[in-house]
């Protein structure tokens, strides 16, 4: 029951969010207000909240409540663009390369605090996701997306919104192995976390070239190991 519930009171903050009820940057109501509002507990408030939190609507900063972000586009109708072949998926690389590295040049100079918290938070939830590939990738994609919400364009982040998570190399197969990387020894994971820190450390440090230097080197390293494991078996 309480998950129903909390389902429901998802859909309602979501359709508030993705309407303009509730802004980007605005402020959530409080836990206790929320559960009043709604007659559920605080508990299936939390549950909401942190779902949000994974689909990239909410940021909530400890201490100072929950913030809406920049709700993603609504995809088109013919849907957005699927890279099934490992052509595919290398030439999504390629734009790849040539739309986030101007992305993160942008951003390191528009970013404000408040994103550079919540990118430090997405940061700190994909580090902690090891051996839950699923989860890993919808964090992936959260922090590439407030990198582009960060640049203060919004065609870079619409053409990020249209790409969606499947954008993330990850295959199928490893997101039903949550421990396949265990196999490499962590190595994989340990990379890809380090080479999105470097992301942000740049952005902290306001300096553009270092940004995209580091979202080129991240990138360019998802294409390596995706020709590495083109087997079946490529990861981001």
């Amino acid at each position: 029951m309480a998950q129903t519930l909390s389902g429901t009171l998802v859909e309602t903050l979501r359709a508030r969010i993705v309407s303009g009820d509730i802004a980007p940057g605005e402020k959530l109501p409080s836990e206790p207000r929320l559960a009043v509002e709604h007659q559920v507990s605080r508990t299936v408030v939390r549950e909401a909240i942190a779902r949000l939190n994974l689909e990239g609507l909410v940021h909530t900063r400890r201490g100072s409540g929950s913030y809406a972000l920049t709700p993603p586009a609504e995809a088109d109708d013919d849907g957005a663009p699927v890279a099934r072949s490992l052509t595919d998926r290398l030439a999504l690389v390629e734009y790849r390369l040539a739309l986030e590295a101007e992305a993160a040049a942008l951003a390191a100079v528009r970013r404000t605090p408040a994103q550079l918290a919540a990118l430090a938070d997405r940061l700190a939830a994909l580090a902690s996701s090891d051996g839950h590939p699923a989860t890993a990738m919808q964090h992936d994609f959260a922090f590439h997306r407030l990198v582009a919400e960060a640049a203060g364009n919004r065609f870079l982040l619409e053409a990020l919104d249209r790409l969606g998570p499947q954008m993330i190399a990850m295959p199928r197969g490893r997101l039903d192995r949550p421990g396949d990387d265990e196999a490499h020894g962590g190595g994989r994971f340990t990379a890809v976390v380090q080479e999105h820190r470097a992301v942000l450390d740049a952005l902290d440090a306001q300096d553009p070239l270092a940004a995209a230097a580091a979202m080129r080197v991240h990138l360019t390293s998802s294409r390596r190991r995706l020709l590495e494991e083109s087997g079946g078996d490529a990861a981001h």
